[in-house]
């Protein structure tokens, strides 16, 4: 299946007189609304271990369960630090802040830097924590 980046998608709809036809046509490319979705099927096509992912984002085990299960939104710093424990590279972490309805990391704020160097060093969420405290600069989840 030929994927269609958001600039392409951007044309069809610009070009389209029917919102219903065009998002019917592009269903496989929009975003789902369910980001637990989107995390469980991280953790499968990648093998991974929830319990053990969960231990290491630094979040309270409840609040960590209640995203994987779609109870509660999570905040894009509680993204980010489930992103980081699945080990997630810069590029997957940016689609995850996408979907989730967030901003991508930037690289003119300096805390995002901090953020993306990590993910790039496969730094552990306490690890990137030490570097923004060092810098003063908010951690994730403070």
């Amino acid at each position: 299946m030929k994927k269609k980046d958001t600039n392409e998608l951007m044309d069809e709809l610009i070009q389209s007189d029917n919102t219903d036809e065009y998002c019917s046509k592009n269903a496989q490319f929009m975003v789902n609304d369910k980001i637990s979705i989107y995390l469980n099927n991280i953790l499968e096509n990648k093998r991974l271990v929830k319990s053990k992912i969960i231990k290491k984002t630094e979040l309270s085990e409840v609040q960590c369960y209640q995203i994987f299960d779609g109870r509660r939104k999570p905040s894009r710093d509680s993204l980010l630090s489930i992103c980081i424990a699945m080990e997630l590279s810069l590029d997957e972490t940016q689609q995850m802040l996408k979907t989730g309805g967030f901003a991508p990391l930037y690289p003119k704020n300096k805390r995002d830097v901090i953020i993306i160097k990590g993910i790039q060093n496969n730094l552990s969420v306490a690890q990137i924590n030490e570097r923004l405290y060092d810098m003063d600069l908010p951690t994730i989840n403070s």
